[in-house]
């Protein structure tokens, strides 16, 4: 009876992922077009972007990282303070980025007051920031999805991994240990427990990635516009709850958002990674301007800064 009842809820998943599959795969293209419009708005207003290449260049100066080989240390460099530097050529610069953009019914949501859901600002964000990036000489992958590539059509083969994904994909990232070089990008609702984020950054971070969380929100969330008789229903299968005034629950909610957010942002503090929150009532190229001048810096603003146009003091000889 179990097993029964095992298999038919795989089926039932199934086929929840496969209309969403389809669905999804209709407005796709639109997606693809809107997500180049952004990416190239922010490309046309860089200036001295360096790439990264192949060659023996120096690159810049960058922490040593516990468990590198003694050799690679820089004594001059780091003679000048109390940290040890490593001498980066350029072809080490080159890197990856993994982008993990919520697909869980959650992020479905929309109400009046924005334009979109806030799957499609997830993923129009997540296309244009790997376009962005690959412009620039890196690597983009999906975590348990997209192998990294470096391919100048990073976003059709995005979508295609994302079109062509048979399993329900929860809110956070499946476990996976990037690279001490590597940074992580999730776009996110976070209406996970807390307890729940909180593992996920620590375990992304305990490789010595760098990394940046996007709490992507509908304005209806942030503001909690609702009044009168209510149902509310949660959209992964937790049920519906009946509010006879729900303006009387207003004051409880910012201050369950506040203490949710303040956890996250406090955890993401104590591990060196960045925090955001993105509405989508504001443009799509806000947040792709916010994470590309945030990208690189590393937790101390010492790691890798490919994309900025100011050089970063630790880059003088």
């Amino acid at each position: 009876m179990a097993d029964a009842l095992g298999e038919q809820q795989d089926i039932e998943v199934a086929r929840r992922a496969t209309g969403d599959a389809h669905s999804l795969a209709a407005t796709m293209p639109r997606l693809i077009l809107e997500s180049r419009r952004v990416a190239a708005t922010v490309i046309h207003g860089l200036h001295g972007r360096r790439r990264a290449g192949s060659g023996e260049n120096f690159w810049q100066y960058r922490r040593f990282i516990s468990g590198e080989p003694a050799h690679r240390i820089d004594w001059r460099r780091s003679a000048r303070d109390d940290h040890l530097y490593v001498r980066e050529q350029e072809w080490e610069a080159a890197h990856t980025v993994w982008i993990w953009p919520d697909r869980s019914p959650s992020m479905a949501f929309k109400s009046g007051l924005a334009a979109e859901p806030k799957l499609e600002r997830a993923l129009v964000v997540a296309f244009a920031l790997a376009e962005v990036l690959v412009e620039g000489g890196e690597r983009i992958g999906i975590p348990g999805l997209l192998r990294p590539t470096a391919s100048r059509n990073v976003i059709e083969r995005m979508a295609q991994a994302i079109i062509h994904d048979p399993f329900e994909r929860t809110s956070l990232p499946p476990t996976f240990s990037p690279s001490p070089l590597a940074e992580v990008v999730l776009l996110s609702d976070l209406w996970s427990p807390t307890a729940e984020v909180h593992a996920t950054i620590a375990q992304l971070s305990a490789t010595g990635a760098h990394g940046h969380v996007v709490q992507v929100v509908d304005p209806a969330e942030e503001t909690f516009p609702y009044s009168g008789r209510i149902e509310f229903i949660e959209p992964e299968g937790a049920g519906a709850i009946t509010a006879g005034r729900a303006e009387s629950w207003r004051a409880d909610y910012e201050l369950r958002l506040a203490r949710h957010r303040n956890d996250i942002r406090a955890e993401t503090d104590r591990l060196g990674w960045s925090f955001a929150i993105h509405r989508t009532d504001r443009p799509a190229s806000e947040l792709l301007l916010l994470l590309h001048g945030r990208m690189g810096a590393g937790p101390d603003a010492t790691g890798i800064n490919r994309w900025r146009a100011v050089a970063h003091p630790s880059r003088s000889a």
